[in-house]
């Protein structure tokens, strides 16, 4: 297929009103479905497309709602003939495709699909048309897949930016169990102490609980409904974080033996090797970055301001990270940068007033 010309996105949530967005902004057109009308009125004012009539007929329908609702959804649609190809996007995979089998769906037109995108906010208001850039589009064909559909859907990934991955659809669940769906209830689990925490506690929150907890605000209804349908590889996974807290903590409780806190060292080594194999830009090896700290004002234009500074100076700035300053109308910029480009940087900012703690 040389080109996609006209999509539908049934349910205007977060990602799919961001692929409505990203696909307008290529030129195509977009038609939206959503049983909810207030997101479906806020994502035809954001400009992500106009409503879907039905009898249009689309080149790819995309299928944006829960995993427990795509096989009904994808049949419906085929009955209707509403378009030549078709794909969803939720976060579990092989659960749609056994579905939509049991339920007599057409499987030579439709790819169960997944971007590995996503922000802690959702609905509409959320979107962007730029969240799927560089990121993994997982793409799980199966044995009855037309080469037609799955280029279709490798077409409608590029439109939109991201990088299709092609992969099975049980070895995708149990890779996203691991990177995704229990690292956000394990994220909820410490989120779940600050809950009754003295506000002693919570005056001394800093990054570090922030970086932990920033995933535990994802809406729980969306999330129940995701861990669902991936529950045994997501309890396994769970089931051996839970295996190192609980030996952590015995470990603890002997504190003064040395041989306790040596297996508490393990576990810490084991970390440092775990986030050295997260895939670092552009999905290349990771790289240790450099972090420059500046003070910066609670003011509009300081962060423009920052980067200009940094633009000037031909230094990239790989990753920012913002931390206020409690009671007072200034924080601190954690600029993450190449090595070699500190001692520029830091003389760069000098110069132009900032100050280097």
């Amino acid at each position: 297929m040389s080109g996609l010309e006209s999509v539908l996105v049934v349910g205007t949530g977060l990602i799919g009103t961001s692929i409505a967005l990203a696909l307008r902004e290529q030129g195509v057109a977009v038609h939206l479905a959503d049983r909810d009308e207030g997101s479906l009125r806020l994502a035809r004012e954001l400009g992500a497309g106009v409503e879907w009539a039905e009898g249009v007929r689309v080149d790819v329908a995309v299928i944006a709602v829960p995993p427990h609702a795509v096989a009904g959804r994808l049949a419906a649609l085929q009955k209707e003939g509403a378009a030549r190809f078709y794909t969803d996007v939720a976060s579990v995979k092989a659960l749609p495709l056994s579905e939509a089998a049991s339920l007599g769906c057409d499987l030579t037109s439709y790819v169960a699909g997944h971007p590995l995108a996503g922000r802690e906010r959702s609905g509409p208001a959320a979107a962007r048309a730029d969240i799927f850039l560089g990121r993994p589009w997982a793409l799980c064909p199966t044995e009855e897949t037309s080469p037609d559909a799955l280029e279709a859907m490798y077409g409608l990934v590029k439109l939109c930016g991201g990088e299709a991955v092609r992969v099975g659809a049980e070895e995708h669940d149990r890779a996203v169990a691991i990177v995704s769906h229990a690292p956000h209830v394990t994220a909820s689990a410490v989120a779940a102490r600050l809950a009754d925490a003295p506000a002693t506690a919570l005056g001394l929150a800093g990054p570090g609980v922030r970086d932990v907890t920033r995933i535990a605000a994802g809406d729980p209804r969306l999330w129940t409904g995701i861990l669902s349908g991936n529950a045994l590889p997501v309890a396994e996974v769970l089931e051996a974080v839970a295996a190192d807290l609980v030996a952590a903590a015995a470990a603890l409780r002997e504190a003064a033996d040395p041989g306790a806190m040596a297996r508490v060292t393990e576990l810490l080594h084991r970390g440092v090797t775990g986030t050295g194999r997260i895939p670092g830009k552009h999905g290349g090896p990771a790289r240790a970055y450099a972090t420059v700290q500046v003070i910066i004002g609670d003011r509009p234009g300081e962060l423009a301001r920052l980067f200009q500074v940094a633009k000037e100076a031909g230094v990239n700035i790989e990753d920012v990270r913002l931390e206020h300053a409690p009671g007072l109308p200034l924080g601190a910029a954690d600029l993450s940068v190449q090595p070699e480009a500190v001692p520029r940087l830091s003389e760069a900012l000098r110069a132009h007033g900032w100050h280097l703690p």
